[in-house]
Formats: structure tokens, sequence, C-alpha cells
């Protein structure tokens, strides 16, 4: 009662827009009921906590510049995602510089190395967690400098972006998709030589989504249909949230796929990338955050309802 309490007084907080000038990685869910509700409470101590005590705290009121200059100075590591061949690819950096009109980040070392095919001028989007959402920007790409350390990944400099949009970590709760609505969900694998005209694609899955956040969603495929998937591929997806609705269409990176207990189907853990990299992407992300809004307050008025019917039932018994 108190986890719902809590949550309920997160999700009625008003929503912090951005900063002018002057909603997690989704797991396919195999679980018991105890083993959702510790989830639930593991999400929301993140919300409340951070994953971490050194996470940013930033002073509501904070223009860009100032924002900037504490990302650096507390060494707070972020997400760049840019388009290359056709196809989202994210970076870990760390940003290390401002200047007047240049911001320098550093890309750290990965496991996986490849090769960073950036172009100059290029647009990229950057977005970093701090201590109650995520901020998100857009800029260019200015110039592409060697590392100063032997061991780093090389140097991105930016334009100083002229706002940053902050998105409240509520959004980044997963909702579950409410019982009365079954949403339907294209999935199809993400090739360079397609354009986003080329709806719908040649081959593409039918699947359920079972929960969806500002970061990512779960989507259930049946097994007949053959999935063929992998953790680390990127894909696109396409549904309709609400009837009579417009479609929601964006790309993902699998993180994690699952076989449902009964071997019928198989679950696609995704999460959601490059919506921040664009205007039309970020009126995406809006829409997806009134999305996990809506989903959150259908499925509290049906818990409500259910509650009060089951007290009415044990109400009814004692007479």
């Amino acid at each position: 009662m108190l986890l719902r309490t809590i949550k309920r007084a997160l999700f009625n907080l008003p929503i912090v827009r951005l900063l002018a000038k002057g909603c997690s990685e989704c797991t396919a869910k195999i679980t018991t009921e105890s083993q959702s509700r510790q989830s639930d409470s593991e999400d929301l101590n993140r919300c409340l906590w951070g994953t971490n005590m050194s996470e940013l705290e930033i002073p509501l009121g904070s223009g860009p510049r100032e924002v900037l200059q504490t990302v650096i100075e507390k060494k707070a590591p972020a997400i760049m995602s840019y388009l290359s061949k056709r196809k989202w690819h994210v970076a870990k950096v760390l940003l290390t510089g401002l200047g007047a009109n240049r911001l320098s980040i550093q890309l750290l070392p990965r496991e996986n190395l490849h090769p960073l095919n950036i172009q100059i001028n290029q647009p990229v989007g950057i977005s970093l967690k701090y201590g109650y959402g995520k901020f998100i920007f857009e800029t260019t790409v200015v110039a592409l400098e060697p590392s100063p350390e032997a061991t780093g990944g090389g140097t991105v400099v930016l334009n100083v972006p002229e706002r940053i949009e902050i998105i409240q970590r509520r959004n980044y709760f997963r909702v579950d998709v409410p019982k009365s609505l079954k949403v339907n969900v294209l999935l199809w694998h993400r090739i360079a030589s397609e354009t986003d005209q080329n709806f719908p694609p040649e081959h593409y899955w039918q699947g359920r989504l079972a929960d969806v956040s500002a970061g990512g969603a779960q989507i259930v495929v049946d097994n007949s249909q053959n999935p063929d998937f992998k953790k680390g591929q990127f894909v696109g997806l396409r549904f309709t949230p609400v009837p009579y609705e417009l479609p929601l269409m964006f790309d993902a990176q699998i993180r994690n796929i699952l076989l449902t207990a009964d071997g019928k189907n198989t679950c696609i853990g995704l999460q959601i990338v490059g919506l921040e990299a664009s205007p039309q992407g970020r009126q995406t992300l809006q829409r997806l955050c009134s999305v996990v809004e809506q989903y959150y307050h259908i499925n509290q008025t049906t818990a409500k309802q259910q509650d009060f019917q089951t007290t009415k039932l044990i109400a009814g018994r004692s007479d």
C-alpha cells in the first residue's frame, strides 16, 4: 500500500519541460507475483535515490551551460546516439570540456570496439541521468580529435546546445499495458538499405506489447512465426498505443530474449534508441511519456475498482 501511495504521488508531480537559453532497460517478465513486486520496489528505489549516491543534483532553473559544467565536474557518463548507414548506434561518452561554443566529449573504452562512423556536421543526441530523470539534447559534430589518453576512444567536439530538455524518471518506469487493451506490434530487422518510406518492410513479425516506458518496451511474439532475433540487434517497431490514435514508430536495440514458461512465446526486451537526436524523435518521446502516464492511470483506476469490489464482497459476507 505504501509503495502504491508513493508511486501515485510521483506520477502526480508536474513534468519539467526544458531548459532554454538564459520515463531502463526492459527485462522480459516470466516472474511470480512476489518477484514482480520486488522488481517494482527496486525500480522505485532507483527512481527515488538513483543507481548510486554520486548522481547529479542540479538546481531547477539552471541554464544549459550550468548543467553541462556540472556534468563535466561530476564526471557523469552519458550516452551518445547517432545514425550511421541508416542504422542507429550508441556509444558511452564522458563530457570533458566546455568552451564558448564547443563541447568536447571523450569516447569511453568498450569491450567490442568497432569504427566510429561519424561525420563532421552530423547531428547526434546526448542523454544522461540525473537525480530525478534524464537530460537530453540534440547537437552537431564540429570536429573529431584523437584522445589525449592512450586508452581513450577519441574525442568528438560538438556545438554547445541552445537548450536541454528534461524527462522525469517516472516516465522510465515500466508500465504494463492495461488488460482492457490489446496492442499489436509490428517488429522487423533494421537494415542499412531501407528507408522510412519502405513500410511495411518486406519481412516482419507480429507481436503483442506487454509493457512500455520512455526508455524501452517488451514485446511478446508467438513462436509459430519463427522469430529470428538476437541480443544486441537493432530493430524497428510500430504500434498504436490506444485505438483511433496515430501509430508510434521508432528503432530499438534488443537487450534480452527469453522464452515463456510454456515455450509458446518469446519475450523480447527492447531499449529505445535515437529519439533524442532529432525534433521528430523528441516528439515521439513526448508521446511515449504520455502513453506511459495514460497506461498507469488506467491501471490505477482498474486496481481501485477491484479493491472496491473486493471490499464490498467482504463486507457482504460479514453481514
